[in-house]
């Protein structure tokens, strides 16, 4: 019988070989293995005094052969879903839950790592293996290690449900989002959009063996519609399927209801918070964050919101008088408010996203992606069309650093059947030395651009540009790393509310003269962003930028809020309280039937609960470091290598606060946040 090619030692995920069959079999297998290996690591420390090379370098190596099997498992089931995936990838859920906490909660392994740090091995250990230990320690009493048993039993059956319920959040926004269609054969009813949607959605309904278009809630079709649609009742069709998706309200009202999955997901946190000694989920999740506690946090966004909304009102003012004077609009619908944004745009700035699409041919802007990474980071790019993969669209490529490899990605743009919506990065192999031998970084980098159609290639809009900065930001955290220890290598050990510093930084040079000199160039002649282009999308940069922050605002104070001052809300609750929030720092209309909360994944099925304040408090690190660049050159090499080495070479090996000063030679301002956003200062 052929052996089980996840339980093979391999340099990269054998996707050719993975089948669905072979997933449960072999995550018990390691699960097994493991916990027989950990009982021998834990009874031999109870004979000797613990050093880094007895106990934690075996344990992490335990660690990562289980993270190399489970990995391509978890990115498949993201990308390449399908019902007996989904299924395997469920049955392993329980399991590794169970397992985790079994670690978590090990009073034998949790004294070694105490015997570690009290006993002579200490001096030994570098800066990044003690923090380590401290961290690991930290975790253990987050995990219930002091619990009585029957709280630590309790706890354990807390984390296995929550696991079950994020999944299970998950597959039901998929599938809800899956499940509607429509198909339309008079083009009339599509008037305004531009050929590249209709070439997009005239793709959808042909590759179902449909004649006509197929408007689907996936993103590159639902966007356009709701921007450029002149037909109001189409957009509102569109609109409602979209903001219902997984929830009692909408064409498809409890079929895929999410609403009993949250009602449990927020009960359960708050017991397992409480059971732990925190008052609260937000208490709790705080424990491991830059900021001190849920009132700091609370403040911080408070601050913003009141910079913000006066500004954000004043510009929804604007749009509802020129929708009037210019649209004869009598009133803004939800379902209009990108519309009329948009048209007010291009008659403000004389600029669209569909003016600059073929300026940003996909190669074209990979490439100019890897030139900015190569001037500032002094590292080249090459591909591996070798490499296997797990789909066709999908690329591998190596990062060379005077021609060596020192990290590899996996590049999955476009979306599909059968892959979540969002774009994301995720770790495939982490920096570890494993003995004498370095293990490279390797990451997936995902996207859920527009397919292109043809022999053409993909135009991406700016804002797919900007997104595509944005996660190879978090990829760069990951794959330049100079950590040999995989806890505190990439972005492990990094502190939530510090994670989103690169990625955002990133996203500045998509909106430079510079950056763009090297990112765009027309699909057809190759000719760069023309000088007037570039300024109109330079001055239509902060367009109604006050209601895109408080946009944002809205989600983090109720994700706050929610795991604050809530202990085992109704659905019913879950949304007053949402609209609550919405009433304090929300501008556009809304709708009776909106279940947003249903289909927020990343507070229900990612790792953002009681954390989307995440993107604005790392905002705020990440615009004050542009600001280091804006005055030495934004390809300035010593600025760079600075950020290298202070910021993306350290992962979690220090402080985050401390890494930030190291490289700023200050504490962080909110300035330079409120400048690029052309929020004027209250």
């Amino acid at each position: 019988m052929s052996r089980n090619p996840l339980l093979e030692p391999h340099l990269l995920p054998p996707f050719d070989a993975i089948r669905h069959e072979h997933v449960v079999p072999a995550i018990e297998e390691l699960l097994a293995e493991n916990r027989t290996a950990i009982e021998a690591l834990v009874a031999r420390a109870e004979q000797e005094a613990p050093r880094w090379e007895s106990l934690a370098a075996p344990l992490e190596s335990l660690n990562d052969r289980l993270a190399r099997a489970w990995s391509p498992i978890s990115h498949l089931n993201g990308t390449m879903n399908s019902p007996e995936l989904r299924e395997a990838y469920q049955a392993c859920l329980g399991k590794l839950s169970e397992y985790s906490t079994w670690l978590g909660q090990h009073e034998g392994l949790f004294r070694a790592w105490k015997a570690l740090k009290e006993g002579p091995a200490w001096a030994e250990l570098d800066e990044g293996q003690r923090r380590t230990v401290d961290n690991t320690l930290r975790d253990f009493r987050l995990a219930g290690v002091d619990l009585p048993a029957e709280k630590k039993q309790r706890y354990g059956e807390i984390k296995s449900r929550l696991s079950e319920l994020g999944n299970t959040f998950s597959n039901q926004l998929l599938d809800a989002t899956q499940a509607w269609h429509l198909d339309l054969t008079d083009e009339r009813r599509l008037a305004g959009l531009p050929e590249s949607a209709l070439a997009a959605l005239h793709a959808n309904a042909e590759a179902k063996g449909q004649a006509g278009y197929r408007i689907t809630l996936d993103f590159p079709s639902f966007f356009p519609v709701m921007t450029y649609a002149e037909d109001r009742e189409l957009r509102r069709e569109v609109y409602t399927a979209f903001v219902t998706r997984a929830s009692d309200q909408g064409p498809h009202a409890g079929r895929y209801d999410n609403a009993p999955i949250m009602e449990e997901t927020l009960a359960l946190r708050r017991e397992l918070a409480e059971l732990l000694g925190f008052a609260t989920y937000a208490d709790y999740s705080l424990a491991t964050k830059m900021a001190d506690s849920p009132a700091q946090a609370l403040e911080f966004l408070e601050d913003l919101a009141a910079r913000a909304v006066p500004q954000a009102r004043e510009e929804y003012a604007e749009l509802e008088a020129y929708a009037r004077d210019e649209l004869g609009m009598a009133e803004l619908a939800p379902w209009d408010v990108g519309y009329a944004s948009e048209k007010m745009r291009e008659a403000r700035h004389a600029i669209s996203q569909e003016q600059l699409r073929p300026y940003f041919p996909a190669p074209r802007v990979v490439d100019g992606l890897f030139q900015v990474v190569e001037r500032l980071f002094g590292v080249t790019f090459e591909e591996d069309d070798q490499a296997p993969r797990y789909h066709k669209d999908v690329r591998f490529f190596r990062i060379l650093e005077q021609g060596a490899p020192i990290a590899g990605f996996y590049l999955d743009l476009y979306a599909r059947e059968g892959k979540r919506g969002g774009a994301w990065m995720d770790e495939c192999r982490v920096r570890r030395l494993e003995g004498d031998a370095l293990q490279l970084p390797v990451a997936y980098l995902t996207c859920n651009f527009t397919r292109p159609v043809g022999e053409r290639p993909a135009l991406l809009t700016h804002d797919e540009v900007t997104t595509l900065f944005h996660e190879f930001g978090h990829g760069l955290h990951h794959m330049l790393t100079r950590q040999t220890v995989a806890d505190i290598s990439g972005i492990n050990g990094v502190a939530w509310d510090a994670v989103e510093l690169p990625s955002q930084f990133m996203e500045n040079y998509c909106w430079e003269r510079e950056g763009l000199a090297l990112i765009a160039g027309h699909v057809d002649s190759g000719e760069p962003l023309p000088a007037e282009l570039l300024e109109k999308l330079q001055a239509a940069r902060n367009f109604q930028s006050a209601m895109g922050m408080v946009r944002q605002l809205e989600f983090s104070i109720f994700d706050l809020r929610l795991h604050h001052e809530l202990t085992a809300p109704s659905a019913n609750e879950i949304q007053a309280l949402l609209d609550e929030v919405r009433d304090a720092v929300s501008v556009v209309p809304r709708t009776a039937f909106n279940r947003f909360q249903n289909g927020f994944g990343h507070i229900f099925a990612g790792g953002y609960a009681a954390g989307y304040y995440s993107y604005k408090w790392a905002e705020v690190l990440s615009a004050d470091a542009w600001s280091a660049f804006e005055e030495a050159g934004i390809f300035d090499p010593e600025t760079g290598r600075r950020f290298r080495t202070e910021i993306l070479e350290q992962g979690g090996a220090r402080d985050a606060a401390e890494l930030f000063r190291a490289f700023r030679g200050r504490e962080p301002s909110v300035e330079p946040l409120l400048r690029h956003s052309g929020i004027r200062a209250a």
